[in-house]
């Protein structure tokens, strides 16, 4: 089987994880790393195997042995690093949120159309095998029709004006940070953007938010969805139709789900895997460039474009 060499860019939390389950992945190895230090890449790439290590992003979207680039730096440099990898010719995986703006997102979307190139959100949780028994699950009518959805997720994080997450100038903010997957829970389920909604924003000193609560409709369906950096959260996904209703445990990285009909437990479904779950997003990502694909249909760019969108509204109603 042919494997695609990776670069990563950027050595942080969610770059570590990554790059920890890419041993998992069959049609793809790492070869590249690149952070603002070198020392750093250096340390990552012994820690991982990596053969290569780089002080510059533009050296590792430079390099011609490299076809395809995930981008895991902060929020507001996603849009750059996608713009200088695309421009150099290579295929890309960019963490969530894409962008911090729909218009940001509609310009990669049009370059990577123009270059001919794969760009896909890293929307890891729409891969994972428990979500898409979830799916499968209401797809065959188990549950009936949909009428509700209840998703949460949030963590207590002190407050940092200097730190990432809370920063003003990165683009930080609960919503961005975690409120995404909500969102995108929602959107997956029910194949359409939220409705007529309503927002309650609690903000930091800063200006940036620290929790917030949306209650919002899609067609005949209600949602209530949250996130918050002032507690830990349920973290849970319901998924509730008319016939029963789908419990899925810290949905955004499910690893099992459950069926219900009123109290009673009918199905039950468990991946019982070993990596942390980023594996299932890389290999589809390596299979849809392999067959010459520019998007992946499970994550289309327009679809990001709408959840970039979708958080535009949201935070004007801040």
């Amino acid at each position: 089987m042919k494997q695609l060499n990776w670069g990563i860019v950027s050595t942080g939390v969610i770059a570590e994880q990554f790059c920890h389950d890419m041993k998992y992945v069959t049609n793809g190895r790492l070869l590249a790393v690149a952070a603002r230090q070198l020392t750093d890449a250096q340390l990552f790439a012994k820690k991982h195997n990596i053969e290569k290590a780089f002080q510059s992003y533009q050296q590792l979207f430079d390099d011609p042995e490299i076809d395809v680039v995930y981008i895991a730096t902060p929020h507001n440099l996603h849009f750059q690093h996608s713009y200088d990898a695309l421009m150099a010719g290579k295929s890309v995986l960019c963490e969530k949120p894409f962008t911090v703006s729909s218009s940001e997102c509609q310009q990669l979307q049009i370059l990577a159309k123009e270059k001919n190139l794969f760009l896909m959100e890293a929307m890891w949780t729409y891969f994972l095998p428990a979500i898409k028994k979830a799916k499968q699950w209401v797809e065959d009518g188990r549950i009936g029709k949909i009428k509700h959805i209840k998703a949460d997720f949030g963590y207590p994080l002190p407050y940092d004006p200097e730190r990432r997450e809370w920063s003003a100038e990165l683009a930080g903010g609960c919503l961005l940070e975690m409120g995404i997957y909500p969102i995108a829970i929602a959107q997956f389920f029910l194949r359409k953007p939220l409705e007529s909604f309503m927002v309650n924003a609690q903000m930091a000193p800063n200006g940036v938010e620290k929790d917030v609560i949306i209650m919002a409709e899609v067609d005949d369906v209600r949602l209530t969805l949250a996130t918050s950096f002032q507690c830990k959260l349920q973290n849970w996904a319901y998924i509730i139709g008319e016939e029963g209703y789908i419990a899925i445990p810290n949905f955004w990285r499910a690893d099992k789900c459950s069926l219900y009909q009123l109290d009673e437990q009918i199905d039950h479904f468990s991946d019982a895997r070993q990596s942390l779950g980023f594996n299932f997003e890389a290999e589809a990502v390596g299979e849809a460039i392999l067959n010459n694909q520019v998007e992946h249909p499970q994550m289309p760019l327009e679809l990001s474009c709408s959840l970039q969108l979708q958080m535009e509204q949201l935070k004007a109603k801040f």
